[in-house]
């Protein structure tokens, strides 16, 4: 599009690119596929942001903001006639308070540099996820991502004390606050964190940080029954005294998968059982928080809720417990997966995964079924792989199998991944017409030209 080339002038040297050259670049994790884009703008400040959207508004042009591009809900997709404001050049941590413990950043700020710019000051920035290196906390802020410690920390949302927005139209919303307690009317940075970039744009950001703990404990456990796997957490949550950080479960399909060759990881404990959990705790004393995780194991042993176990001896062996649950990649050998996050009563789990075997057989034919996740915050990840050949024709009715059950224990479709265009078709199953019609009366509101991520989420 010609008249994108205005652009050029709302940017500083090397911030615009041509569509050849967005045409360069990757389409995202996992993806084969490169963007699509009338051209792409990479401003460097929130006053450059601002400037392109007002421009973009009066002429009409969509708008879709990227961050690392980590997203699995095609949530950052672009038209070819559509411009892609990408955050990338604002990666500046502007101050970190460690009195406080806060932290302000630009949005383009990747995750893993503030966890090791906090780190070195003695404190924890605690979302944590397997792409860390390149999921970016504009993105993190505008999906809500969740992540391995939400039991604990709770969600992305939780973290952010403060942000600053941009509107369809140009005008800059800025709430950085720094206060935990903050009760002045409405939160308006609750709008912008998981709207997917459909109401504004996220420039900076407050977000809150925790002392850093001292020590962690970890064990990677075996259980004979879903029912124990249940008991098990609320075990666990109750002897280690609120220290439970992660708890993370994995059907006995995943764990083969990711202890077996090509996989790189080894079993720990054997694979004959049908469930596995990686338990982690946080502390401060190493001597008081070993004990305190070896008696509630103990405890769970006596109760029958473990059936075996192996207790990390050293931080490399931490570390390779959670090579084994974010070596997701295993499940694109062989075949294409349908990758679904979903949420729902931990009572209701047991017979929702048991079901899904026969419901998929009868719907699909072959198919490999891989089921793993946050059991203890009630999400789940099930992966459903089929033949390359049959997978455009197969996922409607992947898809189909996986949602529809949710409906009816009042779950969700999307626990952390968010909507995209991937799930919209499914968001009434996990929201009422009333709750559908009000975002959509906010979109109009604060984007009345429909010009922010159109067509995503609504």
């Amino acid at each position: 599009m010609a008249k994108l080339e205005q652009l050029r002038d709302l940017v500083d040297a090397g911030g615009y690119l041509p569509a050849e050259a967005v045409a360069e670049r990757s389409a995202g994790i996992w993806r084969a596929d490169h963007l699509e884009a009338g051209a792409l703008v990479r401003p460097r400040n929130t006053d450059e942001v601002a400037r392109v959207l007002a421009w973009c508004n009066e002429h009409g042009v969509a708008v879709v903001a990227q961050g690392g591009l980590t997203g699995l809900v095609h949530g950052a997709d672009a038209a070819p006639e559509q411009l892609i404001l990408s955050l990338e050049r604002m990666r500046a941590i502007e101050a970190i308070d460690p009195r406080q413990r806060t932290a302000t950043v630009q949005a383009g700020v990747t995750l893993q540099a503030l966890e090791e710019a906090v780190d070195a000051q003695g404190l924890l920035f605690p979302l944590d996820l397997g792409a860390r290196g390149t999921a970016t906390l504009g993105g993190n802020a505008a999906t809500n991502a969740g992540g391995n410690r939400v039991i604990r920390y709770g969600m992305m949302r939780d973290m952010v004390l403060g942000l600053e927005a941009v509107l369809a139209d140009g005008t800059v919303v800025s709430s950085m606050n720094h206060l935990i307690k903050n009760n002045t009317g409405y939160d308006l940075k609750q709008l912008f964190i998981g709207s997917e970039g459909t109401l504004g744009v996220i420039t900076r950001l407050v977000l809150r940080l925790r002392e850093k703990p001292a020590t962690r404990s970890m064990a990677l456990v075996a259980v004979e029954e879903f029912d124990k796997v249940a008991a098990l957490l609320k075990h666990m949550d109750h002897g280690l005294g609120g220290s439970l950080s992660a708890f993370e479960a994995l059907w006995q399909d995943f764990y083969r998968l990711v202890t077996s060759p090509p996989a790189k990881g080894r079993p720990p404990v054997a694979q004959d059982y049908p469930y596995y959990v990686l338990l982690e705790s946080q502390g401060a004393s190493r001597e008081l928080d070993e004990a305190r995780f070896q008696h509630a194991l103990e405890g769970a042993f006596e109760a029958g809720l473990i059936a075996d176990a192996a207790v990390a001896q050293s931080e490399a062996d931490c570390q390779a417990f959670w090579a084994l649950r974010d070596d997701v990649e295993q499940t694109m050998h062989g075949g294409l997966p349908v990758i679904f996050d979903v949420s729902l009563p931990v009572g209701a789990m047991e017979a929702y995964t048991q079901a899904l075997p026969a419901a998929l057989e009868a719907a699909v034919g072959e198919h490999w079924l891989f089921i793993f996740g946050h059991l203890g915050d009630g999400n789940l990840h099930v992966i459903v792989q089929v033949a390359p050949e049959y997978y455009e024709r197969l996922r409607p009715k992947v898809e189909q199998v996986v949602y529809e059950p949710l409906e009816a224990v009042g779950g969700s479709v999307s626990a952390e991944h968010g909507i995209g265009l991937e799930k919209k078709p499914w968001l009434g199953l996990s929201r009422s017409p009333a709750e559908l019609a009000l975002m959509r009366h906010l979109k109009e509101t604060l984007d009345p030209r429909g010009i922010l991520n159109p067509g995503k989420i609504l």
